[in-house]
């Protein structure tokens, strides 16, 4: 698959995402339903999503809850790449308070009306919605505390740029605190191959060790990669069998291998 087919039906399937949140329709990022779906449900709790449009919490389609774990302060500056409907953009905006600036950046158009039409309902001032793409992200050098994002890395055919462009737009010592999918030993390769994979939870996620060393290539430190949730046979079976596979050999295959992650990382304070 090409970058640009990837991005593609990326796009095309966040759009519709977006569309189904505008009718009422219910949210699915991996499964066919939002029920039974074991990735993206029930990230958030009531307090924290208190005060914000029903909305953006409808077109989350992530895989954690970032905000809850990247220690945001008072005055920081936030980006979340891939902020879809906005949700973490509102509750990272809370967090960091007036005196502090949160950024969200999305590179579909639907999206970025959703997330925008969100901030307003929310009243939320210090937040902004950016039209781009994870791989040349339009912010100047050093700008930036701190960087989430929510189960969006993953769908990046170019890793290691998103990366190297997260180190660029991050200040000394600025923080990569992200959720994201990732493989723990070998995946089967029809998963990796599959492109309606790619863009719902699981083909496009790096296997552990190689999402280390991609993170230490773009000059990273202090990189943890904490599992959050351990998806287990039962909780693919579904999903599998509505992709057309085997789903009682492909779940056996892929057991305990699929795993939600906390991933740290810091830009060092001082130049290598």
């Amino acid at each position: 698959m090409s970058e640009s087919t990837i991005k593609d039906v990326v796009r095309e399937k966040y759009a519709a995402a977006a569309k189904r949140v505008q009718v009422g329709q219910p949210k699915s990022c991996c499964g066919s339903s939002a029920g039974a779906d074991p990735i993206c449900s029930d990230l958030y709790s009531v307090e924290q999503i208190a005060g914000l449009p029903e909305e953006a919490l409808l077109a989350s389609l992530g895989c954690g809850n970032p905000t809850a774990l990247a220690a945001l302060q008072p005055g920081e500056t936030v980006l979340d790449l891939g902020s879809g409907g906005g949700i973490d953009v509102l509750l990272s905006a809370r967090r960091v308070g007036p005196t502090g600036k949160a950024y969200g950046l999305d590179m579909t158009d639907e999206m970025l009306a959703l997330a925008r039409e969100n901030r307003r309902k929310s009243g939320i001032a210090n937040a902004e919605f950016l039209k781009g793409e994870m791989e040349n992200m339009p912010l100047e050098d050093g700008t930036v505390d701190v960087i989430v994002s929510n189960c969006v890395i993953n769908l990046s055919a170019d890793k290691d740029r998103v990366f190297r462009e997260a180190f660029r737009v991050l200040k000394p010592g600025g923080r990569l605190a992200i959720s994201d999918v990732v493989f723990r030993g070998e995946m089967p390769a029809e998963i990796q191959r599959n492109v309606e994979l790619w863009v719902g939870c699981v083909a496009g996620a790096l296997e552990e060790s190689d999402y280390r060393a991609k993170l230490a290539a773009a000059g990273f430190e202090a990189i943890e990669i904490e599992p959050t949730r351990i998806y287990r046979a039962e909780d693919a079976r579904e999903f599998l069998k509505t992709k057309g596979f085997d789903s009682e050999a492909m779940a056996a295959q892929i057991d305990g291998k699929v795993i939600s992650a906390f991933v740290r990382a810091r830009k060092p304070a001082q130049p290598r």
